[in-house]
């Protein structure tokens, strides 16, 4: 009889224990499998050398689980506690205990995109890479000016400032030394490093993508004939601290004069290094323009340019769009002066005194229509006179 009653209480025990552990299963199922409490999409940073107990205190302080105690249990049970991985990840709402701990288990972290926009300045560029969130450590060295390729670059929560920087620096690098491969055998430039610096004129003058090959095209004619370009964002450059800072008023025509050997007005050929950091599309107009007549271009008064071969036909082009504007001719500043010209080239007439109001002499293109943020307006419409070049 006793053998029946202890048989009869290790029955009893043992179905306690099973009923005990189905419930407790059956606990850890639901709870692993329902809906969680986070109300919203959420980001969390996992910090390097969490273990399993520190990662659901942070869950279960951040509202994604219920309990810690059942995430710890999952974890160790599914043989995945040895294999959560530090870094930012982000829970969707009403998130489960197991899709929280296969997201982490995943190593899936969150990518942040930074966009370098063309034509910006490696300041303004180092700028933009210190205040991105997410980034660790400082900038490094500012690089040289024209190194740093503009595209939207990916990165996860900690890298560092001076490797994304880098990165910049070695695809600039790479496209400009294969569009230097893929250049016309005919370009008046000698090195990569010269197809660079026109790009990034290029880069400041084209508003429109189907124009920058043609823009490029007057810049070799000119750089062929020996004829100063002329070009106002050099000025702007220079006034600005070679890029140091954005200049947000119309070119007078004093600064015309400044001293630099940026200042192309002045000094023949390309200016000594880039103006800012130009992307793929003034690279490829650099080393393949089209080919064409033209000296000249003026603005169209909608963002593109009209193109001339000579002075003669610049001036009619200007005359149309000063009268298509509604402006009144000027009476100080011609409607334009040829610029520099070779030994075999007829010599340019005499330039008129400086004018006080905000214009742009002579040079071989106008300013463009009013850019978006990134690319200040330098002369504009609505100063009253065409920014003829």
């Amino acid at each position: 009889m006793r053998f029946f009653r202890l048989l009869a209480r290790g029955i009893i025990m043992a179905a306690l224990v099973t009923a005990v552990l189905g419930g407790a299963g059956y606990w850890l199922y639901r709870d692993a499998h329902v809906p969680g409490p986070l109300t919203e999409t959420r980001a969390l940073v996992i910090p390097a050398h969490t273990g399993i107990a520190g990662i659901a205190d942070q869950l279960a302080a951040e509202g994604v689980i219920r309990h810690k105690l059942a995430f710890q249990l999952l974890a160790r049970l599914s043989g995945r506690g040895t294999g959560l991985k530090p870094g930012e990840y982000e829970f969707p709402a009403t998130v489960s205990a197991m899709q929280a701990l296969d997201i982490i288990a995943s190593g899936k972290t969150v990518k942040h995109r930074l966009t370098i926009p063309e034509g910006l300045t490696t300041p303004e560029v180092v700028a933009l890479v210190r205040d991105a969130p997410a980034l660790d450590g400082d900038c490094g060295p500012l690089p040289a000016e024209g190194e740093l390729l503009p595209d939207t670059y990916v990165y996860s929560y900690g890298d560092s400032r001076k490797e994304l920087i880098e990165r910049m620096r070695h695809g600039m690098a790479h496209l400009l030394a294969q569009m230097w491969g893929a250049r016309r055998s005919d370009l008046p430039l000698t090195s990569p490093q010269e197809a660079g610096i026109l790009a990034s004129i290029i880069e400041k003058e084209a508003a429109h993508e189907e124009e920058r090959a043609h823009i490029a095209g007057v810049f070799i004619n000119r750089l062929r004939l020996g004829m100063r370009l002329q070009a106002d964002p050099t000025v702007l450059f220079v006034l600005g601290g070679n890029g140091a800072s954005r200049i947000e008023r119309p070119l007078a025509h004093a600064d015309l004069a400044v001293e630099s050997p940026y200042n192309t007005y002045l000094v023949k050929g390309l200016p000594p290094g880039p103006i800012a950091n130009p992307g793929k599309s003034s690279l490829r107009a650099a080393v393949r323009p089209e080919r064409t007549e033209d000296l000249y271009f003026v603005a169209d008064g909608s963002g593109g340019h009209v193109f001339a071969k000579s002075l003669a036909e610049q001036s009619r082009n200007i005359t149309q769009y000063r009268r298509a504007a509604g402006l009144e001719a000027d009476p100080v500043v011609p409607i334009a002066v040829p610029p520099a010209s070779t030994e075999n080239s007829p010599p340019p007439p005499k330039p008129p005194p400086p004018a006080p109001s905000p214009a742009a002499a002579a040079a071989p293109h106008p300013a463009k229509a009013p850019q978006p943020a990134a690319r200040p307006p330098h002369c504009r419409p609505e100063t009253g006179r065409a920014c003829a070049r």
